[in-house]
Formats: C-alpha cells, structure tokens, sequence
C-alpha cells in the first residue's frame, strides 16, 4: 500500500510552484497525496521565511503538524522551503519532532530524505548548486489559472531582504522551457498563465545578455486558448519601453503591473539599496498610463524602515495620495538577521511601523473606493472562479485583480456560469475594494 503524504504551503506564490513540483516528485515515486494531515503518514511543511511574521507561521505548522504523531498516522515531519534553508542548524537543535529538513534547491531528492529518515537517520539537505531544477507539477490553483515561475534567485541585495541569501543569484529558465509548459498548463484548461520570478524585469540577462521579459511575452501570447498573460514582481528599474510597448499591444496580456517601490524618499531608497527617488517614481509611474491606457498599478510599500523620519513617511503618504495607485499592500519593517539593515541605527518602534502602515492603507481605501466608483455603470469581463452561498451570488476576479491579493467581483447571474468561464458583468456598487455587479 502507497505511502500516504500531505503537503501544507506556507509563503508567497513562488513557494506554491516548489509545493507543486513536490507533489509531482511524489507521486512519481508512488506516494499517495492526501488533503487531510490526520490521515498523512509523511506531512511536510513547505515555509516561508521572508519576514518575522512569517518565521512565526512556520514554527507555530510544523508544531501543530507534529502533533499528528500522537494524534494522527503521522511517522515523519519534513521541514522544506525557505525557513529551512535559512535555519537548518536551529530547526535540527531546537525542533526534535522535524525528521527531514531540506532547503529549496534538493526537491528531486525528497524521496531519497523520506526513505534515509524511514531507515533511523535525520536528514538535511540546504546545497546550493545554482542551477535552476526543473519538475513536474500538480496544480494546487483550479486549473483555469496557474502559475509559472520564470527565474530563481535575486542579484538585486536590497538591504532588508533576505532572499538572495536564501534562495542564491538570479537564473533564468530558458523561452522554450516556459513556452512548453505553458503550452502544457493551456491544453489542460488554462485560460490565466501568471509569470513570477524574485524580479520578473530580470528575465533573459543570464542566459541571453539582455532583458527578454517583452520577448517571451510576445511568445506566449501566440498560445491559443490563452486568454490572459499577467506578471507579477516587476522591478522598476528594468521596466524597459519595450516591455511597455508589449503590455499595451498585445490583447492577451492583462493591463496590469505589480511594481513593488517600497517607498518614495530617496534617502530611504538609498539606504535600502534602491534607486530612485518621488520625481523619478512619478515621472516612471506617468509614463506608464501614458504608454498603457487603463492599466492597473499595483505596489507595495515597507513603512519604518530603519531612521525614516516622519519628514520621510509624510513624503511616502503625500506620494501614495498623488500616484492613487488602483492596489497597493504595505508591510512594517521586519529586521532581518545577516542582512544589512539589520544593523543599522535608528531602528524605529514597532507601534511607530504599525501606526504608519495604517495610515498608508487607511489612505489607500479612500483611493480604492473613489477608483471603484468609476467601475460603476461599466461591463467587464470576470473569470469565474466559485458561488459565494452566504451572499447567494458568483464570483471572480477581472483583469484589474491578481489572485489572492486583490479584490474580487460579485455578481448574479440568470445563466449559471462553470468554474473558470469568462463572463461579461454589469458594474452596479462599489464596495470596500470590490465589485458588486449583474452577468450580462
């Protein structure tokens, strides 16, 4: 009988596409995938480790997930992803009930830690080869929209952030790899394809000497049976005119641009090993409607960044109100250990971080409503993605919305729609960052 494994995900996006390359590693070698952990004989937890938030979350799994060895069949905890690539040595002192630990670069050797920690022995596997390892995947997403991961790594050291230590330099995959699964993800229902990588902007300039971003797009855009392209985590200092040009000339790729700033004071970019400045970001945010009519700017913003005067947070509020970006998410500073901004003085209060984040997002659903009342009265078109049974109505989300980070649209509708069929909705309310509307 086939071992039974269950897989908990933990973290962003990126860490989904390594959970799912997992599961395929497994049932290639016969493991049998199961969705209850009570009933896994192997459970891994595949963490985060980005930010102290998100260390919390994955000591506080991988404890909950032990207790299946006394309450559930649980024989052993495996430790993968970004937390135990960055803390092997503590999860092997500190976490006895953790059987394997495995960083993010050994996946195809899962089963070979499985059966050494079967055998007595307490594997770990955290090498860094630098090379990109390609898999198999089972989709975790409903199959109509699926990720695909374009690059490992980051070259950029932004001095808060701890991914390049994690997860090494920048790789890119090669076009054909990435045309070949997603022809794959589109031949098995597809319609949504989302490209991510640490740096999306970033794509090409290992393997061919410039940024191929705009020329892979313009690849995949020949798909049939794609509907929509979206990138997710472009830099904005690689966001080139001809990237630009792409996004607003091809029809498959969504008017939609996640560009995470950070921040808009030049001293605090500076100080996060950023460039730019709130002239530059403007001028680049300008000429990015001027060249993409109706597009959408997402980004993200850190607030309490070590010595940002409150001079600097009115310059980032006073930016965030000019811009009216359409989605923006704000996180407080989280020092991080082994990076640079964790030793610099003038680290600020948590209370002062938070207040601050709150500010920013307080502003921010004063904008989103504002931009969502211009939604009203149009047709849009939805990708259908489930029945919300409390408020008796579909829902999904329109290009304007990435999945599990930005809003959602609602709406009835005479003719049921299946899961994933793109449907055109009448615009009636505006409510709270979402869309509240009538199938056409």
């Amino acid at each position: 009988m086939a071992t039974t494994v269950g897989l908990i995900s933990l973290g962003c996006s990126k860490n989904r596409v390594d959970s799912e390359q997992m599961l395929a590693v497994l049932k290639e070698h016969g493991y049998q995938i199961v969705s209850d952990p009570s009933r896994a004989e192997v459970i891994i937890v595949n963490t985060c480790g980005f930010i102290q938030s998100a260390k919390e979350e994955a000591i506080s799994t991988l404890f909950e997930m032990a207790g299946y060895k006394q309450t559930g069949c649980c024989r052993l905890l495996v430790a993968t992803g970004c937390f135990a690539q960055r803390y092997p040595e503590a999860i092997r002192e500190e976490m006895p009930e953790v059987d394997v630990i495995m960083g993010v670069n050994d996946y195809q050797k899962l089963d070979q830690a499985i059966q050494e920690a079967a055998k007595g022995g307490r594997p770990v596997y955290t090498d860094d080869d630098g090379k990109f390892h390609e898999f198999g995947r089972v989709l975790t997403t409903p199959k109509y929209s699926a990720y695909i991961r374009i690059g490992e790594g980051c070259d950029n050291w932004c001095s808060y952030c701890a991914i390049p230590m994690i997860r090494g330099g920048y790789r890119s995959r090669t076009m054909e790899s990435i045309e070949e699964e997603a022809r794959g993800l589109v031949e098995n229902g597809a319609k949504e394809l989302i490209l991510i990588a640490q740096d999306t902007t970033r794509y090409g300039i290992d393997l061919y000497g410039e940024y191929s971003l705009a020329k892979l797009m313009r690849r995949l855009c020949k798909i049939d049976g794609l509907k929509w392209l979206r990138v997710l985590y472009c830099y904005p200092d690689a966001l080139t005119d001809e990237l630009l040009e792409t996004m607003a000339e091809e029809e498959k790729i969504v008017k939609y641009i996640d560009l995470p700033l950070q921040h808009a004071s030049a001293r605090v970019l500076k100080r996060m090993n950023r460039t730019g400045d709130r002239e530059s970001l403007t001028a680049l945010m300008k000429k990015i409607r001027e060249k993409i009519p109706g597009v959408t700017l997402r980004t993200t913003l850190i607030t309490g960044f070590p010595g940002e005067t409150e001079e600097e947070f009115t310059e980032l509020a006073e930016f965030v109100k000019d811009i009216e970006f359409e989605r923006l998410g704000c996180f407080v500073y989280s020092q991080e250990e082994g990076t640079p901004a964790a030793l610099m003085p003038d680290q600020i209060d948590d209370e002062v971080k938070n207040h601050r984040a709150e500010i920013i997002m307080e502003s921010q659903m004063n904008i989103m409503d504002r931009l969502g009342e211009k939604q009203v009265g149009r047709d849009i078109t939805v990708l259908t993605e489930g029945f919300d049974r409390y408020a008796e109505c579909w829902f999904g989300r329109s290009a304007m919305d990435a999945p599990d980070i930005d809003g959602k649209v609602f709406f009835s509708a005479e003719t049921k729609p299946y899961y994933g069929e793109m449907v055109t909705v009448h615009v009636d309310e505006a409510i709270d960052g979402d869309l509240f509307g009538t199938r056409v």
